[in-house]
């Protein structure tokens, strides 16, 4: 694992598409029960090096119901996003994840931690990756079907505060969805 970790760090794939320059970022360890897939670091993250280490971060602890302390253990979680560098800004918030990591890193990723016993996907890029045909026609229908993908995925929205939008329009999410998540993240760890 810390070789394959090493060779991601020095990853050169899409170098030429990143404004910033490369900083893959991605936490695992052989022994990782839960593995988080994401979009792509923010800047805040891109800066710092740690993984949700912003508000987007703070929120989805919130929504494990797990301290700082459990979430960076890498034997609890590895963090895994689509795109492991930050990819820029757009129009209306951050580019979409570059499309060579995933494809490029997360089965050698994944066969390392043997031990795995959910994979929670936060939003729509991680989704219709690992989901594929099964995927609901978007977050929201993908979302509320979260039952039909366990055991091995947990599908959520993205926790950013940019998705108040759709958090407000769906407050069953937080009702009833995030407990159900919190329950079996307790009985995993």
């Amino acid at each position: 694992m810390d070789a394959l970790l090493h060779e991601i760090k020095q990853c050169t794939i899409c170098a030429d598409h990143l404004p910033l320059g490369l900083h893959p970022i991605a936490t695992a360890h052989p022994d990782s029960k839960i593995i988080i897939v994401g979009q792509a670091p923010g800047l805040k993250v891109h800066n710092s090096g740690i993984p949700w280490n912003d508000a987007s971060g703070k929120r989805l602890r919130t929504w494990l119901n797990v301290t700082e302390d459990q979430f960076y253990n890498t034997k609890n979680f590895a963090i895994i996003p689509m795109g492991f560098c930050y990819p820029g800004k757009g129009k209306s918030g951050d580019l979409p994840p570059r499309p060579e990591c995933a494809p490029q890193w997360h089965a050698a990723l994944f066969d390392k931690m043997p031990n795995v016993k959910l994979v929670i996907l936060i939003g729509n890029y991680a989704q219709k990756y690992y989901l594929k045909a099964e995927a609901g026609s978007n977050l929201t229908e993908t979302v509320s079907n979260f039952e039909s993908y366990l055991p091995t995925y947990f599908p959520i929205p993205h926790p950013s505060p940019r998705n108040r939008f759709w958090m407000s329009k769906n407050p069953w999410f937080e009702a009833s969805v995030v407990p159900e998540l919190q329950k079996l993240i307790k009985t995993i760890l």
